[in-house]
């Protein structure tokens, strides 16, 4: 998938959100000086884009090598597509205040077997349908641009996503049920609800949990990698299931790369600490009926220390963020097997260690008491997927298989002398399977109606082990069986010319599902699309969601931590209660 333009699609967390174009002077219907000449139908898609700051959205594979002809004078976005898409057996749709470029009409069969007549946006399971609740898309442009460097930054800039959650520097000072530094990876926490009720999937499909708060590590996807994210702040658990309680985060690869790019980014704060080095390298080539990459990333950050800054000398020598080395693999492949078959797989696997300290006594000296926090984690993840065209409707069928597991110790120095250890690990895997069917179902006034179908089993384990006869040692899985049933009806479209009603889209979604252990539950959603023109859209939802709780919630252990009074600058207090207190009792280990 390409996307040419920069424009950024914005979504507010509330019923009602309304979304207009980037600047009145380039609204659809309004004429503008157009001058394009003749060229490739990509160059032609990537200027239209520069030159009406839109965001024009094309698959590589569909756009082929068709050539575009010149197009000079005054004319709106969309009569400039209608020109440029004629020759090439193309059309677009209208999606989110963006365009999509397809195919038209089923002529091109071969790319219908992978894409079909539409693309699907994160929200909805339906090819071409527009979703009820608003999408943030950023193209890995625009993240270049903003100065972010990885998946983990772009989290923590999203303005719907609470940083609180599991990410590098976050300590106690967040609930341990919804954060917490333990493997080091970075989570996305939408609407601050907890990382595990935000489901974030690669290419549409699942991810392995990160240690023990059941989110996903985005920052192991290299960033070269990724073609775009779609985020959906809103409840989709009638669609996605009980973990997409606070909304959706959808990871896009890029569909193909022909050749190999390098990059390199070395950086440190200006007051010090967190010097970062960053190599990554990305190669892939396309071939008939198909196309595939491989991305690595290596990156390695120091330490960065409360003595560091102004704000926390308070405390000295604690750790604000553990110096860390990370190594992450992505790879990609797709494959048309027929006219109407094909096939495609992902693969990912990151590996992170680091390790921080922080002092036992008030003075933060270092020497006399201190703790050394370690972690290591490793994720892999692997997802196929087989779809079928059969006709205007498309089959498929995928799965997933996901395994994480962290590493974590916590060792106890006094006066600089080795004094107590303690370790462990979480393991979390995940299986997944689903079939899944959608299409159009009759006509309607604004367009065809259409449903997706679909039912699958899902299979989550976890792991606690913190050494052998621990009684808080604990190996539960969750297991879940689904269906789910999506309609979108087109009730008004723009060829019809009602006043004040240029488009009426009406969906609804329903899902079961039954936990093993903890019982099953029905989640709908019912969402609007009102356009009073073609510049502005009014939607609304209405849905309920169902999260089920979470293996740290159901098998979460009990620990005390005991410091020193004088840790916390006390004095006057007797010598048998300071004493009592000199090491920590129950030390878990974890970060």
């Amino acid at each position: 998938m390409t996307i040419f333009g920069d424009r950024r699609f914005f979504s507010a967390i509330a019923t009602v959100a309304v979304m207009t174009g980037t600047a009145m002077a380039s609204a659809p219907a309004e004429q503008m000086a157009i001058d394009l000449p003749a060229q490739p139908l990509g160059s032609a898609l990537k200027a239209l884009a520069l030159q009406s700051r839109s965001t024009i959205l094309a698959d590589a594979d569909v756009i082929g090598d068709s050539p575009a002809p010149a197009v000079q004078g005054h004319f709106t976005v969309e009569d400039t597509l209608r020109r440029l898409l004629q020759g090439a057996g193309l059309t677009f749709d209208r999606v989110d205040g963006g365009y999509v470029v397809r195919a038209d009409g089923g002529r091109d069969n071969r790319r219908a077997a992978s894409d079909g007549p539409g693309i699907i946006v994160t929200g909805s399971r339906i090819r071409g349908a527009p979703g009820a609740s608003p999408v943030t898309i950023l193209s890995e442009k625009t993240i270049r641009d903003s100065g972010l460097a990885d998946l983990g930054e772009v989290a923590r800039s999203l303005p719907q996503s609470f940083g609180g959650g599991q990410n590098p520097g976050v300590g106690f000072n967040v609930p341990s049920s919804t954060g917490g530094n333990v493997g080091g990876g970075s989570t996305v926490n939408l609407r601050g609800l907890g990382s595990d009720a935000t489901l974030t999937i690669l290419n549409g499909r699942r991810l392995p949990y990160d240690s023990a708060r059941q989110g996903v590590d985005i920052s192991a996807i290299p960033l070269a990698a990724v073609d775009r994210i779609e985020i959906v702040a809103d409840g989709a658990s009638a669609i996605y299931g009980s973990d997409a309680v606070g909304g959706v985060v959808n990871v896009m690869l890029k569909r193909d790369h022909d050749g190999v790019e390098t990059r390199a980014r070395i950086a440190g704060a200006t007051d010090g600490g967190d010097v970062e080095q960053r190599y990554s390298i990305l190669a892939g080539s396309r071939w008939q009926g198909g196309g595939g990459f491989v991305s690595y990333e290596y990156n390695r950050n120091t330490a960065l220390l409360t003595n560091q800054r102004e704000y926390a000398r308070v405390r000295p020598n604690v750790t604000i963020l553990p110096a860390s080395r990370r190594h992450a693999i992505v790879a990609s492949v797709h494959q048309d097997i027929t006219d109407i078959l094909s096939i495609e797989a992902d693969a990912l696997y990151n590996d992170r260690e680091g390790a921080f300290t922080y002092p036992l006594n008030a003075a933060g000296d270092l020497t006399v008491s201190r703790t050394r926090q370690t972690f290591d984690s490793n994720m892999l993840a692997l997802a196929s997927a087989a779809r079928l065209a059969l006709g205007p409707w498309q089959l498929s069928l995928s799965g997933t298989f996901g395994k994480g597991r962290t590493y974590f110790q916590g060792d106890t120095f006094r006066n600089d002398q080795f004094a107590s250890t303690a370790s462990g690990r979480y393991t979390n895997q995940t299986v997944t399977g689903e079939v899944a069917a959608d299409g159009p179902l009759f006509a309607l006034p604004g367009g065809p109606a259409k449903l997706a179908v679909g039912a699958g089993i899902r299979a989550n384990d976890f792991e606690i082990f913190r050494g052998v006869g621990n009684i808080n040692n604990a190996r539960p899985s969750q297991d879940s069986r689904y269906a789910f049933g999506e309609l979108n009806l087109p009730l008004v479209g723009p060829d019809m010319g009602l006043p004040l009603v240029h488009r009426l889209n009406v969906s609804a979604a329903l899902r079961y599902e039954r936990y093993r252990q903890i019982g099953d539950i029905v989640t709908p959603k019912l969402g609007v699309i009102l356009a009073p023109n073609d510049i502005l859209d009014l939607k609304a939802s209405w849905g309920k969601s169902f999260r089920a709780p979470s293996f740290i919630q159901l098998y979460s252990i009990q620990q005390a931590l005991l410091y020193p009074v004088t840790t916390f600058g006390g004095t006057g207090y007797p010598v048998r209660f300071a004493a009592s207190r000199r090491g920590r009792s129950a030390l878990s280990g974890e970060p």
